[in-house]
């Protein structure tokens, strides 16, 4: 049986896209662990086979930990993504009221999606980030009646707690896309695909412009550049990018083989199907 493991504890988001990556899969014992590095560094050490994990989200842009262990600490690829509509609620204790809260759990990704909401209607309430929503939860519920918890409604049910509103994200098109990653080199094919690369290039004009002059040579769709920084000098940079295809079509390969030619650091991340929105 496989073992998949995902942002615990229950009641998270990221156990929501490993319930429905595993439905019209073979049978998995899903585990939760208590953060995206530990789950990642689980797979690398084999106590697990895949992982899902959120890589970015529309509101908050992409998860920085997650793009960092995959460039430097692990040797991991990205096996197939999902992407799921996300509602945030607010929870509270029973029969407490959400006006008089003066603290709110919640993770980070959670707090940028949520920022109109909590500086509009949640002024006087401090903010206490967590590693997850489901610690967030957690948190809250012991806290008692003046602590409240952002989140998926599931953690509500799996902590006792109250919805007391829902859907508070700031913006209704609110969609996160999670990706399944393990050490299977094996790269399935879709009728529509995406392949991801990490790399840096020289520190001189042009550099980048050179890289991605060769994706428009092959007129191959780019659909995300990400930088972050290098761990090495101020101002350095690696840049994770996106791009329509698989890597076995021909003109993916081309342009895959030059650009790893002109860059001091390339690691390949993965080709893999394309998710669907919700």
């Amino acid at each position: 049986m496989l073992k998949i493991g995902y942002l615990g504890p229950e009641g998270t988001f990221t156990q929501q896209a490993a319930q429905r990556y595993i439905r019209d899969k073979q049978e998995a014992d899903l585990v939760g662990l208590p953060s995206i590095r530990e789950t990642l560094i689980a797979v690398q050490r084999g106590d697990l086979d895949l992982a899902v994990i959120p890589f970015e989200n529309s509101l908050e842009g992409s998860v920085n930990i997650v793009l960092d262990v995959l460039a430097w600490e692990v040797d991991l690829m990205i096996l197939d993504e999902l992407i799921l509509r996300i509602s945030q609620t607010l929870m509270i204790s029973p029969g407490a009221s959400w006006k008089e809260l003066t603290e709110v759990y919640t993770h980070p990704q959670s707090a940028g999606q949520c920022r109109l909401f909590l500086e509009t209607h949640l002024p006087q309430a401090k903010l206490y980030l967590t590693s997850s929503n489901a610690e967030g939860a957690d948190q809250a519920q012991k806290k008692g009646r003046t602590a409240g918890a952002i989140g998926p409604l599931e953690a509500s049910e799996v902590f006792g707690l109250e919805v007391a509103l829902h859907d508070i994200q700031d913006k209704d098109n609110n969609f996160t896309r999670f990706v399944v990653v393990g050490k299977d080199t094996t790269h399935t094919s879709a009728a529509h695909n995406k392949t991801s690369i990490v790399f840096s290039t020289e520190h001189k004009p042009g550099s980048l412009a050179c890289i991605l002059d060769i994706f428009n040579l092959w007129d191959i769709n780019m659909t995300k550049i990400e930088s972050r920084p290098s761990r090495g000098q101020l101002g350095r940079y690696i840049f994770f990018i996106d791009i329509d295809g698989h890597y076995t079509a021909p003109d993916v390969r081309d342009a895959l083989t030059m650009v790893q030619r002109k860059t001091n650091f390339y690691k390949f991340l993965g080709s893999y199907p394309m998710a669907e929105t919700e």
